[in-house]
């Protein structure tokens, strides 16, 4: 659809046609503070390709999911052991990073742009934190609240105290911070403003206005010295690439190939998972609420709390609740496979059945 819609752009653009045959919709408006304005188009499809197979979506329940980041991410043997031939430096970075995708319905691009700003950081209280995804980091400008659970949120923490912290130290021993090239400077940790330098003076910008090009320059003036402001690191102290966390997951997939594991799985799969597993959820919750009302408190209840799909709508960040629903079907698919689960499969076969037994069990004819 986007390639098409281009074309006929294009196609407006020379000339050749009056309108686009394709139906547009407004974009989402973001904001542009970081010195240069993205070159966005002021409208994008209103429609989206109907032959698809947008209704096939792919996703793992709960436990392959830990079988598949076990053995792909952290590099252990099928039977939930470490392996002691894995030689990976970063398996609990990369498993957490895999736990709070799936967790939260995050897009690849939104997790990789996360600063230390955003991500919550302390334990709270509660079963969940939350923190608000900025429209310049969000996909389509589709800003909202990401709820992240408390064991993950625990796995978060130890990966930034241990293992980012380890690498930030041996990359400010080696100069790698003095060396980048105009960088965006926070002077202040605890104040999310940016500071660019130019000819003409210096523009304060804050960070939640800066998209994900300028979150990768972007360094934070701490009591120790310069560190980067992006949470996911790499081994050099830098923040890991979309690319390199696209390059993880497939390695991560020919490891559990070569463990005999059938499973694979993808960002988007992740998410797929995330938006499936919790609508399943909310549902059930949503239905056993609504049993025990009457329907003048129903009503009620649906007006205060909404419906299931809207909510997980909101999460994932859809415009439309028509690009939601396609995990429906999947929740469709999933109670017919529990059901068909519960069918016995030792029906008897009238094969197996004599010619006198299906006698004996006829009824009578002829009588009286």
């Amino acid at each position: 659809m986007a390639a098409a819609n281009s074309f006929y752009r294009w196609q407006v653009e020379a000339g050749n046609l009056r309108v686009n045959p394709i139906p547009q919709r407004p974009t989402r408006s973001r904001p542009v503070e970081a010195g240069r304005i993205a070159a966005q188009a002021s409208q994008t499809p209103a429609t989206y390709s109907h032959g698809a197979g947008r209704k096939c979506i792919t996703w793992l329940p709960a436990s392959s999911y830990r079988r598949w980041r076990d053995v792909g991410m952290r590099g252990y043997t099928t039977a939930g052991l470490p392996d002691p031939r894995f030689r990976g430096r970063w398996a609990s970075r990369n498993a957490a990073f895999c736990d709070l995708m799936v967790r939260t319905g995050l897009r690849l691009s939104e997790q990789a742009a996360l600063t230390v700003f955003e991500v919550p950081l302390d334990r709270g209280y509660g079963g969940y934190r939350r923190f608000w995804l900025p429209p310049a980091a969000a996909k389509g400008g589709s800003a909202r609240w990401i709820y992240v659970p408390m064991s993950v949120i625990a796995d978060l923490i130890a990966y930034f105290e241990i293992d980012r912290a380890t690498v930030i130290a041996e990359a400010r021993a080696a100069g790698r911070y003095a060396r980048m090239r105009r960088p965006l400077v926070v002077p202040d940790p605890m104040r999310p403003v940016a500071v660019r330098h130019h000819v003409g003076g210096r523009q304060r910008i804050k960070i939640a206005n800066l998209d994900d090009e300028d979150r990768q320059q972007l360094l934070i003036d701490g009591p120790d010295g310069l560190e980067p402001a992006a949470f996911w690191l790499s081994e050099y102290g830098l923040p890991v690439a979309v690319p390199t966390w696209k390059h993880l997951f497939a390695t991560a997939n020919t490891r559990c190939q070569r463990k005999s594991l059938s499973l694979r799985a993808h960002p988007h799969m992740l998410r797929h998972t995330y938006a499936v597993l919790t609508l399943e959820q909310l549902q059930r919750g949503h239905i056993d609420v609504l049993g025990e009302q009457t329907s003048v408190q129903r009503a009620q209840y649906t007006r205060v709390f909404g419906d299931p799909l809207d909510w997980v709508r909101r999460r994932l960040g859809h415009q439309s609740v028509t690009t939601t629903q396609i995990y429906l079907d999947s929740l469709a698919e999933l109670e017919m496979e529990t059901r068909m689960a519960l069918v016995p499969d030792d029906w008897e076969d009238p094969r197996d059945i004599s010619f006198d037994d299906l006698v004996e069990d006829r009824p009578a004819s002829g009588a009286g």
